[in-house]
């Protein structure tokens, strides 16, 4: 039955990462409501609620999905447990959209951008880091946005030119996604194609704060990641989105893959097939990224240089 839930959490719940945190904080977690259009050159959008919480010394953003989840998540779980009868909570609960995770740390806003991969029926977290220079231009326009008296300000950032407006009603020089820098909190950025936006929605003191969801903890995610340069990282990511399983398939003998657990339908074999499927579905869902590959990055200055040589 373990050796049954790593392989099982390793399917649902790669999406999630972590950072490692043994003691709890209280965080301020600022809740943004993201629309995005998940396929390019099309008016299709889709909607997902995303936090950035904050605590003293960093900044954690991700998809909210799987956090809201995690009391529903302990009941089923501990059922399950005592139980003993394998129950595929893929039926009951929602996925993400997205599994990235953005830590900033304070003061100098280094971020680590954080995915999760597996490493047999371990998962294995894998980061890069950098320091972002937004080069903003504020403007005088302000608006009232929600709640907030906020101001405008503009950037280009990944190819893309994008409007935010932020407010100093809140003592945070934060923001979603990798956005920061500006004299207060972003309480609203999209850019000019609104393939990306991100409204503020409200937010709340949550006490004795940790990074780790039930989920992580369940699944024994360690919260420790092993960092590389930004080209390494995407590949390594684009070889794991290409085959979630490489390493765990070696070490599923058939006479394994042919056993059934009580309360599973089919086998062990026919869920790995099934959460093979849906990590395909859920990484082809999107192909209109918030940036470019760092490759094309790379060949885009080159050439630019090229040109003005």
């Amino acid at each position: 039955m373990k050796k049954l839930f790593s392989i099982f959490f390793i399917a649902l719940f790669a999406f999630v990462s972590a950072q490692d945190n043994d003691s709890k904080e209280t965080a301020n977690r600022f809740f943004y409501e993201l629309t995005f259009k998940p396929k390019k050159d099309s008016v299709k959008t889709e909607k997902v609620m995303t936090v950035l919480d904050i605590v003293k010394d960093r900044s954690v953003y991700r998809d909210y999905t799987m956090i809201g989840q995690d009391s529903i998540m302990k009941v089923q779980i501990e059922a399950m447990q005592k139980s003993g009868a394998f129950k595929d909570l893929s039926k009951s609960i929602r996925m993400p959209k997205f599994s990235e995770k953005i830590v900033k740390h304070y003061p100098d806003m280094k971020l680590q951008y954080i995915e999760r991969i597996s490493s047999g029926f371990t998962p294995a977290g894998i980061a890069y880091s950098e320091t972002e220079k937004f080069d903003w231009k504020i403007s005088n326009d302000k608006a009232k946005i929600g709640a907030y008296n906020a101001q405008k300000a503009t950037v280009d950032f990944g190819g893309k030119k994008w409007v935010a407006w932020f407010t100093t009603e809140l003592p945070f020089q934060d923001g979603p996604y990798k956005f920061s820098g500006l004299p207060g909190l972003i309480v609203k950025i999209e850019d000019e194609g609104k393939n990306y936006s991100w409204v503020l929605q409200g937010n709340k003191k949550v006490t004795n704060w940790e990074e780790l969801s039930y989920a992580e903890k369940i699944s024994n995610m360690n919260l420790k990641v092993t960092e590389m340069p930004r080209e390494k990282f995407e590949k390594t990511f684009t070889e794991f989105k290409k085959d979630p399983f490489a390493t765990v398939r070696p070490m599923m003998n058939q006479e394994m893959l042919s056993k059934t657990i009580p309360g599973m339908d089919g086998t062990i074999g026919d869920m790995l097939k099934k959460q093979e499927k849906m990590y395909k579905d859920f990484f082809n869902a999107n192909d209109n990224p918030i940036e470019p590959p760092y490759q094309k990055l790379k060949v885009g200055k080159v050439e630019k240089v090229g040109k003005e040589n």
